[in-house]
């Protein structure tokens, strides 16, 4: 079994789900809410378990090593990225990373995974950002600082207990149960106000968007696929992976597929580009093309109607 910490939340849930369709059944760890989206809902019983969990308690962690058979673990659980404190949001997620990495070692699993960022990359100037870029020791914000350091524990614990380890460099996800009003890019909150009939009101503390603007997209049934790859995949050839789409988005490009999916929308954006926008780039992910077979499934003109189709369904 794999056990997915965060597992039911928006990346969590979607990697389970495509760990199932390849065979795996799955543990997922909750905090908080324990009810399966629908799309795991139906599954034979004992190929999806739900364990309640606070990540930063060690011996919960270790004790459901002793009621299922763990082979390898995705570790997606994370602290509120909001917290205030920088010293609270690192004590939470560096307990939650090292007691996962306790129990990969205690449980001899073949392979872990953590969640990294495309945010490792701030301050590397580079069109596409790729893995073997050297990253700048810079500290502007809580989570690019901990997903860096994050990818070297688990290097150095991965090396000590014999099992493989897999830095996540996640790029902008978006896409069902995830958050409408996500605070690092407009697309959720674009299409969401469409699919309900809202005003997509940008103002800050909302980020802005305007039609040239580009960035790093990928729908999360994708995010979802090509993690469950990385786990499965026989051998790999790098301890580091770029997962995103691998292409830059504009947000004109999003819009008009709104507009094209919510007939009586028409969002407009304003023209151009935002001046204090720093450069567009996004993740190449040769890497992950080439150890997988990994391919992209939704672009922009097929996620927009599913992720509305979803809000539709899943209004709150």
């Amino acid at each position: 079994m794999i056990l997915v910490t965060g597992g039911l939340g928006s990346i969590g849930s979607h990697t389970a789900r495509a760990l199932l369709d390849l065979g795996e059944s799955v543990v997922l760890t909750a905090h908080r809410s324990t009810r399966l989206p629908e799309f795991l809902a139906e599954e034979p019983a004992g190929r999806v378990v739900v364990e309640p969990l606070d990540t930063t308690d060690e011996a919960a962690f270790l004790d459901i090593g002793k009621r299922h058979e763990i082979t390898g673990i995705v570790h997606l659980a994370a602290a509120r990225y909001d917290l205030p404190d920088p010293v609270e949001y690192l004590r939470a997620d560096a307990l939650g990373l090292l007691n996962a990495l306790k129990a990969a070692t205690v449980w001899g699993v073949r392979r872990f995974s953590v969640a990294s960022s495309i945010a490792v990359y701030l301050g590397v100037d580079q069109v596409p950002l790729q893995e073997d870029a050297p990253l700048p020791v810079v500290a502007a914000h809580q989570i690019p600082v901990f997903k860096k350091t994050a990818e070297l524990f688990a290097s150095l614990a991965g090396d000590s207990g014999g099992f493989d380890t897999v830095s996540l460099r996640i790029g902008t996800i978006w896409g069902p149960l995830g958050v409408p009003d996500n605070p690092f890019t407009p697309v959720p909150r674009l299409v969401s106000a469409a699919a309900w009939g809202e005003d997509p009101d940008l103002t800050p503390p909302r980020p802005a968007a305007y039609a040239e603007d580009g960035t790093d997209l990928c729908y999360v049934k994708d995010c979802g696929r090509a993690i469950a790859l990385l786990m499965s995949a026989e051998r790999l050839n790098h301890r580091v992976y770029n997962v995103s789409s691998g292409r830059l988005v504009r947000y004109r490009e999003v819009v008009d597929a709104v507009n094209a999916a919510v007939p009586g929308a028409n969002i407009a954006l304003p023209e151009g580009r935002n001046p204090d926008r720093p450069p567009d780039t996004y993740l190449d992910i040769t890497r992950l093309r080439a150890d997988t077979g990994f391919e992209p499934e939704y672009d922009v003109e097929r996620a927009v109607p599913d992720y509305v189709d979803w809000l539709r369904a899943h209004e709150i």
